[in-house]
C-alpha cells in the first residue's frame, strides 16, 4: 500500500514542503530509503524500526521503500523520523490516510517512541500555513513556538503512541484527546516590550558621544567609538538597544525564525520581543561570525539581525575576520555556499564598534602613552580602509573624571532620546513610503540625489570638504545620509550647513589615528 505524508525542511531560512512517500508490498523483506539523504536521515531507518517496536507495532516481512520528495533538495537533520513512522503505519493500514489530509508532521524519535524537539519549527510552520496546511503535529516541546503562527492548528505530542491514538480515534473526539495549542497575541506582546539594557541617564558626561549614538540610532547608521580604557564605550553600546524603536510583530517573527533555525529559542517563551544585542569575543572565527560550518547555521551577524552587533576591542579581531562583514554591511544578508547547497541568512544589523587608540590605550595623552607612532599606526591599521569606509559615524570618547565638578551630570535619558528617534523614524517612513527603503542609511545614490539636495552654500561646503579630505564617493554619500538623519532629528526638511558640519565631524573624527 502507498502513502504520502507531508513534512518540512529548512535550507538557510527558506522552508520547503517535503513529501514522505512510503510503499509496502510483498517481496524480499527490506527497508530502503532514497531521496538525496544526509547521514542523519539515513540513520532514521533504525530509529523508526526500534521506536515502532517499543510503541507496540510490529513491522511485517515486506519490501518497504521510502522516498523523500523532491529528490533535488538535500535532506538533513532528525526531523523526518515522525513522518516516516506515521507513513509506515498508514501504508500498513494502521492509520487512515484521510486523517492526514492538510496535515504536516515533524519530529525526532527516540528509541522508546518519545518525540523530541527539533530546530526550525517556526519558519516551517509559517511556510506550511501559507501553503494551505491546516494542521501541524509536532513535538510537545516545540508547541509554543509553532503556536506563534495563527490560522493553523498546532498539535503537540510527546510520543509515537500518542500520535497514533490521536489519529485513530473518532474525529469528533480528537480535540478532546489533544486540544490545539492556543495562539498568543503577538501584537500586544511585541509592542509592549522595550529593551531593558540600561538607561543613558546612567552615563555620566559624554554628551557628544550620546548625541552620536542618537544620530546612529535615528538612521540605523554604523558607529565606531575610539577612546581609552574605562571611558564608557561598552556602557554606551549596551544602552543603544534601549533607544531603538520596538520590533514590529513581523520583525519579531523574522528574528525568532533565525533563532529557531539556530536552536536557541526558549522552550516556554520562544517569541523574541526585544531587539538583539550580540557582542562576540575578539577571538571569534570567521565561520562563527558570518555563519557556516559543515552543517551551516546562522552566525553572530545574523543573530544580530534587526538589532545591534557590538564589536568591543575591534582592533583585537583578526583582520580577515572583520573583512568578512564588508559584503553583509552592504547587502544586508549573508550567502554561504557549500557542496550540500547554497544558504542565505539575513544580516540587517547596526554595527557598533569600540577600540583603543593604541596598544596601551592612552594615545594621544603622552603623560600616559609611551607607544611610538609606528606602533599606533600598526595597531589601528588592523581595521581595513574598506571596512572603515562603511562606518558612517566615528567619535572620540574622552575619559571622564567623576571627581571633577560637573562631570557627574547625566544629561538626556533613553526615554527622551527614544522619543526624538521615533519622530525621525516617522519622517523617514513618510519620505520612503511605497519604497523598499526604511532608513536613511539604506538610500542609494539616486535616492540621495532626490532626498538630500543641497543649497549652493552647502554644496560649496561639501566641495571644500571633498578637496581637503580626499573623500571617496562612498564617504561623500554617507556624509549626506548622516546629514539627512541629523536634519530629521531636528525636524528640518532641508539639510543646512550645521547639519553637514556635524556629519563631517563624525566622519573625520578618527582621521588622526588612521592618517587619512
Amino acid at each position: 500500500m502507498f502513502s504520502s505524508i507531508v513534512t518540512g525542511s529548512v535550507s538557510g531560512l527558506k522552508s520547503h514542503l517535503i513529501h514522505v512517500e512510503v510503499d509496502s508490498s510483498p517481496g524480499l523483506p527490506c527497508f530502503q530509503m532514497v531521496g538525496y539523504l544526509g547521514s542523519e536521515v539515513k540513520e532514521a531507518r533504525e530509529r523508526v524500526k526500534v521506536a515502532l517496536k517499543n510503541s507496540g507495532f510490529t513491522l511485517p516481512a515486506k519490501c518497504i521503500n521510502v522516498n523523500l520528495s523532491p529528490a533535488s533538495i538535500r535532506k538533513s537533520g532528525t526531523s523526518y523520523d515522525l513522518p516516516i513512522a506515521v507513513g509506515l503505519l498508514v501504508s500498513l493500514g494502521e492509520i487512515s490516510p484521510f486523517r492526514l489530509d492538510d496535515t504536516l508532521l515533524i519530529g525526532e524519535l527516540g528509541l522508546d517512541g518519545e518525540i523530541r524537539r527539533v530546530r526550525g519549527i517556526l519558519p516551517i510552520t509559517r511556510h506550511a500555513c501559507s501553503a494551505g496546511i491546516k494542521r501541524i503535529i509536532l513535538p510537545l516541546s516545540n508547541v509554543n513556538e509553532g503556536a506563534l503562527v495563527p490560522d493553523i492548528n498546532v498539535i503537540g505530542v510527546s510520543s509515537l503512541k500518542e500520535v497514533c491514538d490521536y489519529l485513530t480515534c473518532p474525529e469528533e473526539e480528537a480535540d478532546s484527546l489533544i486540544a490545539p495549542a492556543p495562539h498568543p497575541d503577538i501584537n500586544d506582546r511585541v509592542i509592549s516590550e522595550l529593551s531593558s539594557s540600561g538607561d543613558f541617564a546612567d552615563v555620566h558626561g559624554q554628551t557628544s558621544v550620546k548625541r552620536a549614538a542618537m544620530v546612529a540610532a535615528g538612521g540605523f547608521h554604523h558607529m565606531l567609538m575610539i577612546g581609552p580604557p574605562g571611558s564608557g564605550k561598552t556602557m554606551i553600546a549596551k544602552r543603544i538597544p534601549s533607544i531603538l524603536p520596538p520590533l514590529t510583530p513581523e520583525e519579531a517573527l523574522e528574528v525568532t525564525s533565525i533563532y529557531s533555525v539556530s536552536g536557541m529559542l526558549n522552550e516556554e517563551h520562544p517569541l523574541i520581543t526585544t531587539r538583539p544585542y550580540i557582542s562576540p569575543h575578539h577571538t571569534i572565527t570567521g565561520h562563527a561570525l558570518a555563519g557556516g560550518g559543515m552543517f551551516p547555521r546562522p552566525g553572530a551577524i545574523s543573530l544580530a539581525h534587526r538589532g545591534v552587533l557590538f564589536l568591543d576591542e575591534m582592533t583585537e579581531f583578526r583582520r580577515d575576520t572583520l573583512d568578512i562583514m564588508r559584503q553583509p554591511l552592504e547587502d544586508k544578508k549573508v550567502h554561504i555556499v557549500r557542496n550540500t547547497g547554497a544558504y542565505t541568512y539575513p544580516a540587517d544589523f547596526m554595527l557598533i564598534a569600540a577600540c583603543n587608540p593604541c596598544p596601551c590605550g592612552y594615545y594621544p595623552d603622552r603623560n600616559k602613552c609611551s607607544c611610538t607612532d609606528v606602533q599606533v599606526r600598526r595597531y589601528i591599521s588592523s581595521i581595513s580602509g574598506p571596512l572603515l569606509d562603511r562606518i558612517d559615524i566615528c567619535c572620540d570618547v574622552e575619559p571622564v573624571n567623576l571627581c571633577k565638578p560637573g562631570e557627574r551630570s547625566t544629561g538626556i535619558s533613553s526615554s527622551d532620546m527614544r522619543k526624538k528617534i521615533a519622530l525621525a523614524r516617522e519622517r523617514q517612513s513618510e519620505r520612503f513610503k511605497g519604497k523598499s527603503i526604511r532608513f536613511n542609511s539604506e538610500m542609494s545614490g539616486r535616492d540621495i540625489e532626490e532626498y538630500c539636495e543641497l543649497a549652493p552654500k552647502e554644496q560649496l561646503t561639501m566641495q571644500s570638504a571633498c578637496e581637503s579630505l580626499g573623500l571617496s564617493a562612498r564617504s561623500y554619500h554617507r556624509i549626506l545620509k548622516v546629514s539627512r538623519t541629523i536634519a530629521d532629528l531636528e525636524d528640518s526638511d532641508v539639510i543646512t550647513e550645521e547639519h553637514l558640519s556635524e556629519a563631517l565631524f563624525y566622519r573625520t573624527s578618527g582621521l588622526r589615528y588612521w592618517g587619512r
